[in-house]
């Protein structure tokens, strides 16, 4: 028998187990009214347009009313990083543990994209939420029929997880970079290099200019997405190798 445990606060809230203070009429709000319209804050306003106040102003109520459901400014993040990602793709039942990841991580990083500020909001600890419990049992599942144990897969989503948040932040950064300076990219980019970097110094570097890596001009977001693909097909290949000497009783 194992000992219960009181719930962290933040999954008494993400998971609808807490107890709303109940005053004066009946509560004409839920949290799930409010993530959603701090969510459409964000995706309109930006993430520094989000507050208690301009969440209340959304749904036409007063700001302390919302403080009945959501504590602070932080909770209300919380809960809108959880909801951001519906729910992951659906895998069949017989998908090899390769396919199911390449899925999974495509459908996550297609979702975050779609609401970019996600990408602002600081990564705390392990899924805490419904939604974000459904993806991790999701990825876990696609690796069910492999020999890893139970604490390698779970290594692996999370190197998975690293790999796609990375790509988020980054692509949403130089994506806004781009748009303000395209010049700055590409072959430009590669010309500048090539006046500045001495071969001696920079002797790897050196190379790359040299055979012309910087010179395709390829549209930036179809080079973004084919280096999403680079970097989780290398990830994947890796997994693939560990798979490989747990199977043959090498590792």
């Amino acid at each position: 028998m194992t000992d219960e445990i009181e719930l962290p606060a933040e999954m008494t809230l993400l998971w609808g187990l807490r107890e709303t203070v109940r005053r004066g009429r009946k509560p004409s709000l839920t949290v799930a009214d409010i993530t959603r319209a701090a969510i459409e804050v964000a995706d309109a306003e930006g993430l520094a347009a989000v507050s208690m106040s301009r969440v209340a102003a959304q749904l036409g109520n007063a700001t302390m009313a919302l403080y009945r459901y959501v504590k602070s400014k932080d909770e209300l993040l919380l809960l809108m990083s959880d909801a951001v990602p519906d729910g992951p793709p659906d895998l069949p039942d017989d998908v090899d543990w390769r396919t199911g990841l390449t899925l999974w991580a495509r459908g996550l990083l297609e979702v975050t994209r779609q609401h970019p500020w996600t990408a602002q909001i600081p990564i705390s600890g392990p899924p805490l939420g419904p939604n974000s419990i459904r993806w991790f049992d999701c990825a876990l599942r696609a690796l069910g029929g492999t020999d890893l144990s139970e604490e390698e897969k779970v290594g692996v989503v999370m190197g998975l997880l690293t790999l796609v948040h990375g790509e988020l932040r980054l692509s949403i950064d130089l994506s806004r970079s781009y748009a303000k300076n395209p010049q700055a990219f590409g072959r430009q980019y590669g010309m500048a290099l090539a006046r500045v970097v001495d071969a001696q110094r920079f002797p790897a570097l050196s190379k790359v200019i040299a055979a012309g890596v910087f010179e395709n001009e390829v549209p930036y977001d179809e080079e973004v997405e084919g280096e999403f693909e680079f970097s989780l097909g290398l990830y994947l290949d890796g997994v693939a190798a560990f798979i490989e000497r747990r199977t043959t009783g090498q590792g």
